[in-house]
């Protein structure tokens, strides 16, 4: 009996332990509540009393709009401003250098003389005539013969024998220089007298050369001398003048060009 009388207080007493803990704990928990709102309404009062208003947040906040603007603004001015100097550059600078690449009038005609110099040295050939009128007795034979009565034999002839009476003025087939007065051993008393482009002219078997002298100048129908009898090669033909035509050192054949 005694034992089961003690064993009751110490449960109460457990008892009472657990709710004292219990409740010390409910009022920790309740003023920790209590500071918590306390604190958290103190910062809002703090806010609020700061005077802040929504206006003043706002301007806190950069105006993206002004900003564009004003950049806009200076994009384009800074678009024109680059537009202006390029037109200057246009008008002044431009213009000037060009000018200085184009060619002058003084320029232009220089270069039209050289032009004109340049056609200028292209020379025609010269035009031939006949320089005694008469018959062709003996023609061209370069590639192949004809019959000398004087060697009395075929050989090869480098001009034509055009008949002419003794004493026959000839004259000159083109214009040109005389280049040589001879007597050759074939064809006798010859005048030799140069043309442009690398022609010649020879005059053969001439009785006399009275008109001319070497290095003269002589025009196209000019007097050169008179037809003879001179040609060792062709004493036995008729009176005649013998007539060639060379081109750089080539025989043409004359009646070609007469």
């Amino acid at each position: 009996m005694r034992r089961g009388r003690r064993s009751l207080p110490r449960q109460d007493n457990k008892l009472k332990y657990l709710l004292y803990v219990s409740g010390a704990s409910l009022i920790v928990i309740i003023v920790s509540f209590i500071i918590t709102s306390i604190v958290y309404n103190n910062n809002l009062e703090k806010y609020s009393s700061s005077g802040l208003t929504t206006e003043q947040m706002a301007s806190l906040v950069p105006n993206l709009e002004n900003d564009t603007e004003q950049a806009s603004s200076s994009i384009g001015k800074d678009i024109n401003e680059a537009i202006e100097e390029i037109e200057e550059v246009e008008e002044n600078v431009l213009p000037e250098e060009t000018e200085n690449l184009l060619p002058t009038n003084s320029e232009k005609v220089e270069n039209t003389e050289e032009v004109s110099q340049v056609v200028e040295e292209v020379i025609p050939d010269p035009t031939f005539t006949k320089p005694v009128e008469g018959e062709v007795i003996k023609e061209f034979a370069k590639d192949s013969l004809v019959y000398s009565q004087t060697l009395d034999e075929w050989i090869t002839h480098y001009g034509i024998d055009i008949k002419a009476d003794r004493t026959t003025v000839v004259k000159a087939s083109a214009p040109g220089k005389v280049k040589a007065i001879k007597n050759d051993p074939r064809y006798g008393l010859t005048i030799i007298v140069e043309h442009v482009n690398g022609y010649k002219t020879v005059y053969s078997n001439l009785l006399s050369t009275e008109f001319v002298t070497e290095g003269e100048t002589v025009e196209q129908g000019q007097s050169l001398g008179t037809v003879g009898n001179s040609a060792a090669f062709e004493i036995a033909d008729e009176p005649h003048l013998h007539f060639e035509i060379l081109k750089n050192e080539e025989y043409l054949d004359p009646t070609l060009y007469i």
